[in-house]
């Protein structure tokens, strides 16, 4: 029995802003477009919906526009599982598996939070900044908790706001980068005078510029996490959660997968695009958070580039190019301001875990010279995340590079791959 065979002109993976802008960009073309998200609603991460989540306006009109055009197909709960073949993509969500053929594909598949191991990081109630977030919207209750923040990057402030807004009482942020970098910052926003607003709508009690996580400590679960100043001093504080958070990384594997040409851009790999947005592989275009992260302004003019050149509207796409650059010009500035001190990469001890599904400490991988060695010797990148947390870990402490991705791209049911006659040329 062969997996089912749809057919689009356009498909278009991950439905946060950048892929809703492509949709809705594209959909004046008629083209038949699909739009993909393994999330229940479309919105992406930033725009991540739930009980107590709460929409921007800019957000809710995209969402409604998309879901008003009759060309375009939105399928969540989606996953991308492989590709099947020239052209095709393996999808599975929670009741069937089929197969998409597409004329033309844009990828708008966002990034991930860079986690970095430290004693006690997988203590129940440490999670990344973002997750946090993420849990907090989709309605796990925080009233009353005591939590802290500690990382890099503006993420923090978010989630500390979204953490306060349901209840918590949230002690102390410890940024990383140095009160001299964040200064310089801020100094810049009114260039982008929306983004000097958000500052100041999250700006939190109890932040604090050079501090960073040292160890979360606890036995069942986490107690308490000990913190070191910009004086070098440490500090012990109690609390109920940790969220910690390093920024953030681009989501590459599918684009890799497909051929698609990455290279470094601010510290970690991302998909190469040109000034129409279209990534090395005929046929295939980039936006957003994979092509490197810039935030969501950044992704909803890339997702409207791509989207109008992704069927034959140069002239509409040409004419957002000046609106990219002055977005590309905060992306800059905010990735110089938060880089991120090189003490954070001696941060795990020998006894830390660094590949948490396959439990793989950090003396087990000080011998190795690469990813190849570390997955023969100790199974590191092996377990159900396929290496997504403990690759981008590695990338800083040791520059080991992620090896080519394999199909099957996510854990996927037997039964998929058992009707799928591509499933010999994984």
């Amino acid at each position: 029995m062969t997996l089912p065979l749809e057919h689009c002109d356009l498909a278009i993976v991950g439905a946060g802003p950048a892929g809703l802008a492509a949709a809705d960009a594209a959909a004046s073309s008629g083209a038949r477009t699909v739009l993909l998200d393994d999330n229940p609603v479309p919105g992406g991460q930033i725009w991540r919906d739930g009980p107590l989540a709460t929409q921007p306006a800019a957000a809710r009109r995209l969402r409604a526009r998309v879901a008003g055009h009759a060309n375009v197909r939105v399928c969540s709960g989606v996953r991308v599982v492989a590709t099947a073949g020239a052209g095709e993509l393996l999808l599975e969500d929670a009741d069937r598996a089929w197969r998409l053929r597409w004329g033309t594909l844009l990828l708008a598949t966002g990034a991930r939070e860079l986690l970095l191991p430290f004693p006690g990081w997988t203590l129940p109630g440490v999670t990344g900044a973002g997750g946090l977030q993420a849990l907090v919207k989709a309605g796990m209750p925080v009233a009353g908790e005591r939590i802290v923040l500690a990382g890099s990057g503006p993420l923090l402030l978010a989630a500390a706001a979204t953490a306060r807004r349901a209840g918590a009482s949230v002690l102390r942020v410890a940024e990383q980068a140095p009160w001299r970098a964040l200064a310089g910052f801020a100094l810049g926003l009114p260039r982008w005078p929306g983004k000097a607003w958000q500052a100041l709508a999250l700006r939190a009690p109890g932040y604090r510029a050079a501090s960073h996580v040292l160890a979360a400590e606890g036995d069942d679960r986490l107690r308490s996490v000990r913190l070191q100043g910009a004086d070098g001093r440490t500090e012990d504080i109690a609390c109920d959660r940790l969220a910690c958070g390093f920024g953030l990384v681009p989501n590459t594997e599918l684009g890799r997968l497909l051929g698609c040409a990455t290279a470094e851009l601010h510290g970690a790999p991302a998909l190469v695009v040109d000034d129409w947005q279209a990534t090395s592989q005929p046929r295939i275009f980039a936006a957003g958070e994979c092509t490197g992260v810039g935030g969501s302004e950044r992704a909803l003019v890339q997702g409207a580039i791509a989207g109008h050149a992704a069927v034959g509207q140069s002239h509409q796409a040409q004419t957002l190019r000046p609106v990219l650059a002055h977005w590309n010009a905060f992306a800059e500035r905010l990735h110089q301001s938060f880089a991120l001190d090189a003490r954070l990469r001696q941060l795990a001890t020998p006894e830390t875990l660094v590949c948490r599904c396959e439990d793989v400490p950090l003396a087990a991988l000080a011998g190795c010279t690469g990813w190849t060695e570390a997955k023969l010797l100790t199974r590191c990148g092996m377990g159900a995340c396929q290496g997504r947390i403990c690759g981008a870990a590695t990338r800083v402490l040791f520059g080991w590079e992620a090896p080519a991705p394999r199909p099957p791209l996510l854990p996927v049911r037997v039964g998929t791959l058992a009707q799928w006659h591509g499933a010999g040329d994984m």
